[in-house]
């Protein structure tokens, strides 16, 4: 759709763009969501294209994702690495509730930086223990651990002018084992929760990630595999305001959900299944 308040946009921006930015300003990566919808607070656009980052990168350390990575791109990707968690990343690319015209345009960033709850390059890149690099107005960079970037239901914690790079899954993450589950009130619906267990080989340990169904990603970390009752007193222990409610599920079934599932990844996992 077009929208009617953008008065310029910028094509050729600067590398890194973040000097070009005033309040109205958006960046714009796929517009998948942008042009979805009325956006009566912008004014203007800045164009992240033809920065060009959107390579997929097989580095000794893990996996760099550049931004603008598109969901396509991504799902195609085949790594040169004997990764056993690589998996996780078509079928997170799989839980978009979108058509291949919006997995062509989408980006990976783009789905990060909307902070969803039902985000799936979200759920993927917390899941992998992922840092994303950030990139400042003025240039400068921090790296941000990726369960602290969403701060809430559209909420994230982005500086004014300040856009996301890349990501970097590290090679330890990808070398875990792993398994995940996921729920939709239809077969091709938005993730009521969705959540991905990891292990390090050759331990018991356990690193849980419950997105969807949480207003931000939860990561629950254990030296050891809990037992049933610690897991769910674990999940029970979430607070009540971090349950998202919408129409795909109440805080209550969400909640009924993410117990359910997490014993039955404890007990696949802490069983030696094939994940």
């Amino acid at each position: 759709m077009d929208i009617s308040t953008i008065t310029d946009v910028i094509r050729d921006p600067a590398d890194p763009p973040g000097a070009q930015w005033r309040p109205g300003d958006a960046w714009l990566a796929g517009g998948t969501w942008l042009f979805s919808d009325t956006q009566p607070d912008l004014r203007r656009l800045i164009d992240l294209t033809p920065l060009g980052w959107n390579a997929v990168t097989d580095v000794d350390g893990g996996l760099d994702i550049g931004a603008m990575c598109t969901i396509t791109d991504l799902y195609e990707f085949a790594a040169t690495s004997d990764w056993p968690a690589a998996p996780l990343l078509r079928s997170s690319c799989e839980a978009f509730l979108a058509s291949f015209k919006v997995w062509n345009a989408a980006t990976v960033g783009g789905n990060i930086c909307m902070a969803l709850p039902a985000g799936p390059m979200i759920t993927v890149t917390v899941a992998l223990e992922s840092t994303y690099s950030l990139l400042a107005a003025d240039g400068s960079e921090r790296t941000l651990d990726a369960a602290d970037f969403v701060t809430g239901n559209h909420e994230n914690a982005l500086y004014p002018g300040e856009v996301l790079r890349s990501i970097h899954i590290p090679a330890d993450a990808l070398a875990k084992r792993h398994t995940y589950r996921r729920f939709t009130l239809t077969q091709m619906g938005r993730s009521t929760i969705f959540m991905i267990a990891t292990q390090t080989p050759g331990t018991s340990d356990l690193l849980l990630t419950i997105t969807a169904g949480t207003t931000h990603p939860v990561r629950l970390a254990f030296d050891v595999t809990p037992d049933a009752a610690t897991l769910q007193d674990a999940v029970d222990a979430i607070g009540e305001d971090v349950w998202f409610d919408d129409p795909n599920g109440s805080p209550s079934h969400r909640r009924h959900l993410a117990k359910h599932y997490a014993e039955e990844i404890r007990t696949e996992l802490g069983t030696g299944a094939p994940a």
